[in-house]
This record gives structure tokens, sequence and C-alpha cells, in this order.
């Protein structure tokens, strides 16, 4: 349901008035996005799991209960990733994906995919 003219000169003016208030404030609200929030959340899961994982091969021969603190931060970076993950959806994983440095880290992946569909293409 689209906005009516109205509504849409009260938004713009509380947008004008925001951003002479608060410039940057505005600015950021203007930059963020729901999977950039999201996207950095992931990268801390993943470096959260990497981090339980070493505790727990570190620890857990000298240590069952140090090892077990290092399952439990694994557990709890795998909880933060799904649901981040789900968070983002699929529009916001290509999103993400598009960035610099996540495109440059996914290439190989997808080089990899393209050869393995090539090279086991079943002939008919």
């Amino acid at each position: 349901m689209p906005l009516s003219e109205h509504e849409q000169k009260v938004l713009e003016e509380l947008e004008h008035a925001l951003s002479q208030a608060d410039p940057d404030f505005a600015h950021r609200v203007r930059s963020e996005t729901v999977y950039r929030h999201a996207g950095r959340y992931v990268k801390w899961s993943v470096a959260g799991f990497i981090v339980g994982l070493v505790v727990m091969l570190a620890f857990f021969s000298s240590s069952v209960l140090l090892g077990f603190v290092g399952f439990l931060i694994m557990f709890a970076s795998l909880v933060g990733l799904w649901t981040n993950l789900a968070r983002m959806g699929k529009a916001g994983w290509n999103d993400f994906s598009r960035s610099g440095k996540a495109a440059d880290a996914t290439r190989p992946l997808h080089e990899t995919q393209r050869w393995l569909r090539e090279h086991f293409r079943r002939e008919e």
C-alpha cells in the first residue's frame, strides 16, 4: 500500500529534520541494512566457532571441563550463525557475498563448483 502525498511529505520533513539535527546518525541509518548487521554477526560467529574449536582441542586432553567449555563456545557460535543466516535470507546472503572481501573469498568455491559440474557431467 503506497503512502499518500501528505504522508510522503511528512516523511521527507522528518528525514530532513533528522539530517539537520544529527548528520552522522542520519548517514549511519542510510548506510546500514539488516543484511550488513547480520553479516557482521555471521563473521563473529565463525570466528567464535574457530576459537571454541582451538580451546576444545588444546585443553580437552588436560582438562575435560575446559574442553567442554570449548564445545559450548562452538555450539553458541553455531546457534548465532544459524540465527543470523536465517535473518539474512537468500537476498541478504547475495548482498553480503557481493561485497569486496566476501566476493573474493567465495570466488574459489564458485570456480570449484563450475569445474565439478563440467567434469562430472553425465553424457546421455
